[in-house]
C-alpha cells in the first residue's frame, strides 16, 4: 500500500479541525453531504434494527447520524472538530432526534470499550485520517462480534496517473485532505484487519467546481492556480474526470466513489 511521506500526523489533524471549524456551516447545507444517494443505500444495506447501537466516525454535518436515527436505538456522533460537532448537534436536535449523543474523539483512538456497538459507520471522511490502518482496527475493536462496518468515501482510480492526479486537486483545494485510497486497497485492508468482507458498490460523483471551492472558502489566487491544473492535465486524466470547461473556466468534473460493507 502506498504511504505518504511530508507532513505528520498531528498536523494533518490541526488542518483538519481548522478547516472543518471555520467551515462547519458549509457542511450542514452541502448538497454532496446533506443528500447524496449514497447515504439512502447506506441505510437500506445496513439491515439495522431498533437494538442497534451506532457509531457515526467522522460525522461532520450529522447526516449520517440523523439518517440511521430512525433505525436505530441510539447513535453515538464522534468528530475530531468541536465546531462542527456543535452545528452538527443544531441539526439533529431541530430534526427532532432525542437518541443521539456527541463525543468530541479521534477516529485512530477511539474513546469507547471494545464491542460496544452493533454498527459503525463513516462516511466521505477517511480521505483526511494519516492513519487508515488504525482507523480500521478501532473500528473492528468496537464492534461486537458479527458487528457491521459501513463506508464510504471517494476513491482514487487504479491508474497511478489518475491517482495521482485526483490527490493532487483535492490537496490542493482542501489542506485538510490527506489521501483518497483505491478500491483495492481498501479491500486489502478490511481482510487484513480481520473483516469479512460482504458488499462494494462503486459509484461516480460529479462535483460543480464553483461550489466544490467555496466549500473549503479557497481565496481567489488557489482558486485559479487549482483550475489551471485541472486544465493543463492530459486529455487522458480530463476524458476520465469528465472535466468540462466553458470559456477556460472549468464548470464540473466527476470523481470516484466506493461504498463497502464489511463484517467482524
Amino acid at each position: 500500500m502506498i504511504k505518504m511521506k511530508g507532513e505528520g500526523s498531528m498536523d494533518i489533524k490541526a488542518k483538519v479541525q481548522e478547516q472543518f471549524g471555520k467551515n462547519a456551516d458549509n457542511y450542514i447545507t452541502s448538497p454532496i453531504h446533506a443528500k447524496g444517494k449514497d447515504l439512502e443505500l447506506m441505510v437500506m444495506l445496513s439491515k439495522a434494527t431498533a437494538q442497534d447501537r451506532v457509531l457515526d466516525i467522522a460525522t461532520g454535518g450529522g447526516h449520517t447520524a440523523n439518517a440511521f436515527s430512525p433505525h436505530v436505538k441510539e447513535v453515538t456522533a464522534l468528530d475530531l472538530t468541536s465546531e462542527i460537532l456543535v452545528a452538527a448537534k443544531q441539526f439533529i436536535n431541530e430534526q427532532g432526534r432525542d437518541n443521539v449523543s456527541f463525543v468530541q474523539g479521534d477516529a485512530e483512538n477511539l474513546p469507547f470499550e471494545k464491542e460496544s456497538f452493533e454498527l459503525v459507520t463513516c462516511r466521505i471522511a477517511p480521505h483526511h485520517f494519516p492513519d487508515v490502518k488504525a482507523f480500521v482496527s478501532e473500528a473492528f475493536r468496537v464492534l461486537v462480534p458479527d458487528g457491521r462496518f459501513l463506508l464510504i468515501d471517494n476513491t482514487a482510480p487504479e491508474i497511478l496517473e489518475y491517482d495521482q492526479f485526483y490527490n493532487h486537486v483535492e490537496k490542493r483545494r482542501d489542506p485538510s485532505h490527506y489521501r483518497a485510497w483505491k478500491k483495492s486497497e481498501w479491500l486489502q485492508l478490511f481482510e487484513e484487519t480481520g473483516f469479512t468482507f460482504e458488499q462494494m458498490h462503486a459509484f461516480k460523483k460529479d462535483f460543480a467546481f464553483d461550489s466544490w471551492c467555496s466549500r473549503m472558502q479557497l481565496a481567489s489566487k488557489d482558486k485559479e492556480e487549482l483550475e489551471n491544473d485541472m486544465l493543463s492535465a492530459s486529455e487522458r486524466v480530463k476524458e476520465y474526470f469528465k472535466i468540462k470547461e466553458k470559456e477556460g473556466h472549468v464548470q464540473t468534473f466527476t470523481g470516484d466513489a466506493v461504498f463497502i460493507k464489511a463484517r467482524k
